[in-house]
């Protein structure tokens, strides 16, 4: 690829842009906030920091829904300020910019997913290059093939590797062999699944209202997928009765109750696909054992459990969070990984 190039990474929880050569310069929630249904007002982490506090005319959202691009003017503005941020232009206000020698003429290679449809997978395309951003080649990289690459695996021979990667919205579980997917399933299963089902008990049990964002502190801290761990974290809520602010201690016990259903159909997604794999591949995995990546793979136990349901080896990678753009990373600066990359051109586009 050439010298300036960028690799992106649009997750439905966080967008993470790597520079080649420079490594990850990007690492936001992907996240805007409209005011008045016009005027962005903040983006990334600072938009996470109004989540849930904002008032009735301030609109925070994710542009991105089920690994998916859902809001293309929302996520083509939030990428547009992320790159000329990057560029050199330091501008609160997001709106037309004009091209920055830092970023005019660069490459780009984008992550999606495997199992999605050709017009959302062309979406990822078309965000580049209907851009106001001066592009120079834009190139496409299936999300388990990134993946794989990031945790160190030779993706590139016939030894058969498996990835199981737990994002925000979605699981990906995918076989890969000479550089290919071979099977590949996305499930509707992910870590803000687990935060809306610890929301539910909490409230079921001990009649409490808590947000989304104190629902993902309860999981980071207490989550567990053995029921064997005792702990507890102290938080902030709604009494469901009197509707008055009240602090309340909540057990590991319960969060297991809350995300032990969603674990299990995981492994069931798992085992369909071990079940489909081809048997040379199979014991290709029996030697290597199953890759886990992603935000929730640092899930205490988790590592445990599929091992038992699997009698599998289970690799937790390192640095789960980053494997995909990392991975994007090694395929931009490693030339004999660069036939990973697809250059795909959409038909209405010339």
């Amino acid at each position: 690829m050439a010298a300036k190039a960028f690799g992106i990474d649009l997750g439905t929880s966080t967008i993470k842009i790597y520079k080649k050569g420079h490594g990850i310069v990007l690492d936001e929630r992907n996240m805007i906030a409209i005011a008045d249904r016009k005027t962005v007002i903040a983006t990334g982490d600072e938009a996470f920091d109004m989540y849930e506090k904002a008032p009735a005319n301030i609109e925070i959202t994710y542009p991105v829904r089920y690994g998916v691009i859902a809001d293309v003017a929302n996520m083509l503005s939030l990428l547009t300020h992320y790159m000329h941020r990057l560029g050199g232009q330091n501008k609160r206000k997001i709106g037309k910019f004009n091209p920055i020698s830092g970023i005019s003429g660069a490459d780009y290679i984008v992550a999606t997913p495997f199992d999605i449809t050709e017009v959302e997978r062309r979406s990822f395309y078309e965000l580049i290059a209907n851009s106001n951003l001066k592009v120079g080649k834009i190139k496409i990289v299936e999300k388990p093939v990134a993946d794989a690459v990031g945790a160190d695996l030779d993706v590139m021979s016939a030894r058969g590797v498996m990835v199981v990667n737990i994002g925000a919205d979605t699981t990906e579980i995918s076989v890969l062999s000479l550089g290919g997917i071979v099977l590949s399933k996305l499930i509707p299963i992910g870590g803000n699944k687990l935060d809306e089902a610890i929301k539910s008990i909490v409230k079921r049990i001990h009649n409490l209202y808590i947000g989304d964002k104190t629902a993902e502190n309860i999981k980071k801290k207490l989550a567990c997928a053995l029921p064997t761990v005792e702990a507890s974290v102290t938080v902030y809520g709604r009494d469901v009765v009197t509707g008055l602010p009240v602090e309340m201690e909540i057990g590991s016990s319960i969060v297991y109750e809350a995300i032990s259903e969603y674990l299990y159909s995981i492994i069931d997604a798992v085992k369909m696909i071990l079940e489909r794999t081809p048997p040379e591949i199979v014991s290709d995995i029996i030697d290597s054992g199953i890759y886990v990546t992603g935000g929730s793979a640092n899930i205490f136990g988790l590592d445990e459990l599929i091992k038992k349901e699997t009698d599998l080896k289970i690799n937790i990678c390192q640095d789960p969070t980053n494997t995909v753009v990392n991975g994007l990373g090694r395929i931009m600066e490693d030339p004999k990984l660069s036939s990973l990359a697809d250059s795909l051109r959409p038909k209405n586009l010339i």
